[in-house]
C-alpha cells in the first residue's frame, strides 16, 4: 500500500491523495512522465521530490520515515510492507496502572516465533528482544501496555506502532479485543469469558504455587497475541476498500499458530467457584 501513498507528502492530505488517484495516479510507478496532473508546478516538484525519497526509504526498510509523515488514521498502511519485521505484544498486569502495579506476563509473537516472559523469571529480556523489531502492533497498547513497558522495564518502544483499537474502530468495531475477535469471528478455544481480571486471579493463583495457573495465564496472553495477526489482517484489507487497490492485493489470512500453552480447566473453574464468576 506504501507505494500507493501519497498522502504521506507534507501539503498532500486525504483529498489532494483521492484526486490524484481519480487522475489516474494510482501509485508511484504512475508517476514518471506525468504533466497533465491537478496539481500546481510548485506542488508537481514536492511530489517528484518526495516519491524519489520515499522509494529510497522503502528500499531502506526505514518505517520510522512513513510513521512520522503519514496522518495518524493512515499508518496502517505500514503493515503490508513491513508484515516480517513486525512484533504483536501483549502483556497482562495487576492492575490498571496504580504505581504498586506491575507486570506478570508479556507474551511477543512475530507471526513465526512466539515467546513468553514472567515476572520473576525472564521478563527483563523482553525490552532486549522487542528492540530487534520494525513495527510494533498492539490492541489499547499506546494507552495501556507500552506505557507499562517503559515504566516498570524501562524500554523505550520508540518504533512505529499500530495500535488496532484505533484502526478496527474506524471500522465500526469496538467492545475492546474480546468484542472485536467475536464480531469478526475469531475464536477464544476454550477462554471465551476470561478476560484481565481473572488473569490478575491466575496470577495469584500461580503465586499461592499452583503451575496450571501460570500455564492458563500464559494461554491466555498468548490466544490475545496470536489473534492480534488475524485482526491486523483483517483490518488492512477492510481498510484497502477506500483505495485503488481490490482484492488482488488482499493480505491472505495467516496460519494460525497452535497455542504453545495448555489452560487448565479445572484450575479455571476452581477460581470461578470461588470467587462467584460471571461471563462478561
Amino acid at each position: 500500500m506504501l507505494e500507493y501513498t501519497f498522502c504521506h507528502i507534507p501539503g498532500f492530505g486525504p483529498g489532494t491523495e483521492r484526486s490524484l488517484w481519480r487522475s489516474g495516479l494510482s501509485g508511484w510507478a504512475d508517476l514518471a512522465g506525468r504533466a497533465d496532473l491537478p496539481l500546481s508546478p510548485k506542488k508537481q516538484a514536492t511530489l517528484n521530490s518526495y516519491i524519489r525519497e520515499s522509494a529510497d526509504q522503502l528500499r531502506a526498510g526505514n518505517a520510522d520515515y512513513f510513521y512520522r509523515l503519514l496522518p495518524s488514521a493512515e499508518q496502517w498502511r505500514l503493515f503490508a510492507a513491513f508484515r516480517h519485521q513486525v512484533a504483536y505484544f501483549d502483556i497482562e498486569t495487576t492492575g490498571l496502572g496504580d504505581p504498586e502495579d506491575y507486570i506478570t506476563t508479556i507474551v511477543l509473537y512475530d507471526g513465526r516465533d512466539l515467546r513468553a516472559y514472567v515476572q520473576g523469571h525472564n521478563l527483563d529480556d523482553f525490552a532486549r528482544d522487542i528492540a530487534a523489531y520494525r513495527l510494533l502492533v498492539t490492541y489499547n497498547g499506546k494507552t495501556f501496555d507500552a506505557p507499562f513497558v517503559r515504566r516498570c522495564l524501562g524500554a523505550p518502544l520508540d518504533q512505529p506502532h499500530i495500535d488496532l483499537r484505533y484502526v478496527l474502530g474506524s471500522l465500526g468495531y469496538r467492545g475492546g479485543l474480546k468484542g472485536c475477535e467475536q464480531q469478526l469471528g475469531i475464536p477464544r478455544q476454550g477462554l471465551e469469558d476470561i478476560d484481565g481480571f481473572f488473569a490478575v486471579l491466575l496470577w495469584h493463583d500461580y503465586q499461592r504455587g499452583n503451575p496450571r495457573a501460570l500455564d492458563t495465564l500464559l494461554a491466555y496472553n498468548a490466544l490475545d497475541v496470536i489473534n492480534l495477526e488475524a485482526l491486523m489482517v483483517i483490518a488492512y484489507n477492510a481498510k484497502l476498500a477506500g483505495t485503488p487497490l481490490g482484492p488482488a492485493h488482499h493480505l491472505p489470512a495467516p496460519t494460525r499458530l497452535p497455542l504453545p500453552f495448555d489452560a487448565d480447566q479445572p484450575t479455571i473453574r476452581r477460581i470461578k467457584s470461588q470467587h462467584g464468576w460471571r461471563p462478561f
